[in-house]
Formats: structure tokens, C-alpha cells, sequence
């Protein structure tokens, strides 16, 4: 984890990310593969993150893959980051059949996505502005609370009264899109929060209040996708879909356990895998990685 680098800035410094990369990757490969009880022998492809993301910490992950193709003569695997999410619960013993909606939420993405089978992705709705993770973020950082922003505002929020504050759940009312959009939200939560008193107690309140609309519009965006597509089988995964609140306000829907569902090597390593299996392999040794990249 980066998260100690990072804290102190409220947010991942891109090239600080991408060094810490360069210092770990080497002695994090031979830590896993000890553990593993592997050697370099036992491999038969190597998968990795082509993107999107921060390009920087891309490259490390990008070339470090192909040399490693190309000294072990397997094949590499460029693998979508959100496409690695959207797989991660079927790492699971209780997982879902194909075709599934997903919704991914974190740091950098809010989507919902139709999943006919592992390849075949629609894009049905994304945010318009802030993702539901920037956006626990930048309130939490508002609040004076640690980054990441999204365990922080969880904490406080069992602290807070509920309805003491009621926010807005944005895109909900009228429209029938699918898109998300929480940059007024943020807003929002910052207006009331400097019209308070800013004492301990506000600030749980605010986090609740904050916490619920999100929570809120995550559910009302899930059903009418299941609605609009007759699909009734959801799976939610992404770095905010440890959340508690949200677990509990759709229990049926299929998740990761915690540790997957932040960024990890597991859920990349088993995308390779089912492309492996499809015979999708990257047909040559250039490095070629995406910050941005459509999922569908």
C-alpha cells in the first residue's frame, strides 16, 4: 500500500506513485513467487495493467511485464484496470452468472456497466464529473479527516445523527439516464459544512448525511438499471464497494471480498487468465499503455 505516501497530500502524487512502483515491484515479484512456492519455470503468461490510469505507474507495470515475457518466453496480457474490477467477484465461491450488471465505483470511476460475457461490455451510464471515491475524498479532506477519504468518512459517519441533514441524491428525480454526477453533491456537503458550527458532532452529521446520498444514489441507479435491461443479477466492485452502507442497502448484489476490492495483483492476474484461456495475448514487445480507455 501507498497510502502513508500519499496521505500527506490528501491524494495520490503521480510521480511519487510511479517511483514507489520502481523501488517495490522487483522484491514484491520474488516475495510472491517464495510464497507461491514457484518458480520462474512454473509461469506461463504474465498478466498486467495497460490501463487506465496514471500513466507513469502504467510504464513501471507495463515494462516490468514485458521483460519478463520476453525473458521467460511466455506471453503478456494487457488487462483494463475496470475490467479486472468487474471480474473480481467471480474469484468468489458465491458468484454470478453471465450476462450481470455491474456497477464499479472508485477513486477515479463510477460506471455501470452490462456484462454479456468476459469481452463483451455496454457502457450504460459513467460520471459526468466527480467519481463517488474522489468525491468521499475531497469531503473527507474537507472535514479534516485522513486520506483515503472513504474508510475516514464510514468511521465518522457512525457517529453521526441520522437526519440531521438531508443532501441531495443527484440524477435521481427526473432523469431516466444512467449516469452519475456528484460534483454538486461535493458542493453541497461544502456549504453546509461552513455554515455549521463545525464541532465534532456536525462533522459526524455532515458524514452521514454525505455518506446516505451517495449510498442512495448508487441503490437508485442499480434498480433502474435492472429495470431498464430486465437483468436482475448485480455485481458491485471497486475500491468503494468495501463499503459498509452500501453492502447493506443491497445485500443481494455479488461482491469482492475487501482486499479485492481495492486496486490488487489477484483480480488482474485472474482477467489474464480467462484471456489466456481465450487466447487474447499481446502479439508483440512494444509498450503500449492507455490513461484513458473505454471499457465497451
Amino acid at each position: 500500500s501507498q497510502i502513508a505516501i500519499h496521505a500527506q497530500y490528501g491524494g495520490v502524487v503521480p510521480e511519487l506513485a510511479s517511483r514507489d512502483h520502481i523501488r517495490k515491484i522487483t522484491p514484491l515479484l520474488n516475495e510472491t513467487l517464495t510464497a507461491a512456492k514457484l518458480q520462474a519455470k512454473d509461469i506461463t503468461a504474465v498478466a498486467y495493467t495497460k490501463g487506465p490510469g496514471l500513466v507513469g505507474a502504467l510504464f513501471v507495470g507495463a515494462s516490468f511485464a514485458k521483460a519478463l515475457s520476453f525473458a521467460w518466453q511466455v506471453p503478456s496480457i494487457g488487462i483494463h484496470h475496470m475490467e479486472a474490477h468487474l471480474l473480481a467477484p467471480l474469484l468468489e465461491a458465491r458468484k454470478p452468472s453471465f450476462p450481470f450488471i455491474a456497477l464499479l465505483v472508485s477513486g477515479g470511476h463510477t460506471m455501470l456497466v452490462l456484462v454479456e460475457k468476459i469481452g463483451e461490455y455496454k457502457l450504460l451510464g459513467e460520471s459526468v464529473d466527480d467519481a463517488a471515491g474522489e468525491a468521499f475524498d475531497k469531503t473527507a479532506k474537507l472535514l479534516g479527516l485522513k486520506y483515503p477519504g472513504g474508510p475516514a468518512i464510514a468511521q465518522l459517519a457512525l457517529k453521526g445523527e441520522p437526519n440531521k441533514y438531508i443532501f441531495p441524491r443527484p440524477l435521481t428525480t427526473k432523469q431516466k439516464n444512467l449516469n452519475f454526477s456528484f460534483s454538486g453533491l461535493k458542493t453541497f456537503t461544502a456549504n453546509t459544512f461552513a455554515n455549521s458550527n463545525k464541532t465534532a458532532q456536525d462533522k459526524a452529521d455532515i458524514a452521514h448525511a454525505f455518506q446516505t446520498a451517495v449510498v442512495d444514489t448508487l441503490y437508485k441507479k442499480c434498480n433502474l438499471a435492472m429495470q431498464q435491461t430486465g437483468i436482475k443479477q448485480l455485481v458491485i466492485a471497486g475500491g468503494v464497494s468495501a463499503n459498509a452502507e452500501l453492502r447493506a442497502k443491497l445485500p443481494d448484489a455479488f461482491y469482492p471480498r475487501p482486499e479485492y476490492c481495492t486496486d490488487n495483483g489477484a483480480m488482474v492476474a485472474y482477467a489474464g487468465y480467462e484471456k489466456f484461456l481465450l487466447q487474447q495475448q499481446d502479439q508483440d514487445l512494444e509498450i503500449n499503455v492507455k490513461a484513458r480507455w473505454e471499457i465497451a
